[in-house]
């Protein structure tokens, strides 16, 4: 396959640092938001629970499945290959594995939230399903910005330079 030119390497790049941006800047506002909650009325949790969706829907989906893209760009058009270095493979494990994680559970926890609390704009906010939802979007959320981070370093470092 033909490999891209050093010119559009460099494009590939900036495209790539971008979806980086959003999914870690996603990633990180979801979860100061998750612990800045307050539950008071519904229609101001809602508010605030929607916003929430608005980010996952357009910053961070986005920025994942960019990242995903430019992974395969990386992967077949340059001399990364797909795993051709240890730290190159872990990165293709964490990036599915990540977004295979947001898609089935950390999706479905915001929109089931935004879903019940939308039900129940003006009475006080008592939902048990929506209160274990936010508590594991707070955990699994911060994990999920602690293996980009990681991933982030792991790109910059480039550790286990050798073949597995």
């Amino acid at each position: 396959m033909k490999k891209i030119s050093s010119k559009g390497m460099k494009i590939v790049k900036i495209i790539h640092i971008i979806f980086v941006c959003m999914w870690i800047g996603g990633g990180l506002a979801l979860v100061v938001m998750v612990n800045a909650l307050s539950a008071d009325r519904g229609g101001a949790f809602f508010g605030y629970l929607y916003a929430m969706k608005i980010v996952d829907d357009f910053i961070i989906i986005p920025g994942a499945l960019g990242n995903l893209f430019m992974g395969l760009i990386y992967g077949f058009f340059t001399n990364w290959g797909f795993f051709k270095h240890t730290w190159i493979t872990v990165k293709w494990v964490l990036t599915i594995g990540q977004i295979l994680f947001g898609t089935f559970f950390l999706g479905p926890w915001l929109n089931r939230s935004v879903e019940i609390t939308g039900l129940l704009l003006d009475q006080p906010f008592e939902d048990m399903e929506v209160a274990s939802n936010l508590f594991m979007l707070n955990i699994w959320g911060t994990l999920q910005v602690a293996f980009l981070i990681f991933m982030l370093v792991i790109s910059v470092l480039k550790p286990w330079r050798k073949k597995l």
